[in-house]
């Protein structure tokens, strides 16, 4: 067995897990501000579903 492989390989596994962390955790903060950016409107009931 040939440790440089393994060493390579879980360097890599870790590297990848690392960025995709990442990218969700930039995506969560993209969400954030265009909630802030585009609130939802107040929803309020209709009169005719009285």
């Amino acid at each position: 067995m040939d440790n440089a492989k393994w060493t390579f390989g879980l360097t890599m596994m870790i590297v990848g897990m690392g960025g995709t962390f990442l990218t969700l955790w930039i995506l969560g903060l993209v969400m954030d501000a265009l909630k802030n950016v585009f609130p939802l409107a107040a929803k309020t009931p209709s009169p005719e579903k009285k």
